[in-house]
């Protein structure tokens, strides 16, 4: 899938489309009962990617664009904006 955002797929990714994309920074991501939250601006791209990264987990996008890691369980996640 192609984005104006990120490097063609036959480029090298550049620091910062990576850092902008997966943060890694501590401020950037938080633990929310239970649920790993990446703090940014992803799509359902990055939902493919973290489900192969956390193999098992339910991942989502939530409303404001963030990445939703929760914990495996039946159906689908509940974002923690619906708590």
């Amino acid at each position: 899938m192609a984005a104006d955002d990120l490097p063609a797929a036959d480029e090298p990714m550049t620091i910062a489309a990576c850092l902008g994309r997966w943060p890694t920074a501590p401020m950037r991501t938080e633990l929310i009962h239970g649920v790993l939250l990446f703090t940014g601006d992803f799509d359902q791209r990055d939902a493919i990617t973290a489900q192969r990264t956390y193999p098992g987990r339910r991942v989502l996008v939530n409303a404001d664009g963030n990445l939703e890691i929760h914990p495996a369980g039946p159906g689908l996640p509940r974002s923690l904006l619906d708590r």
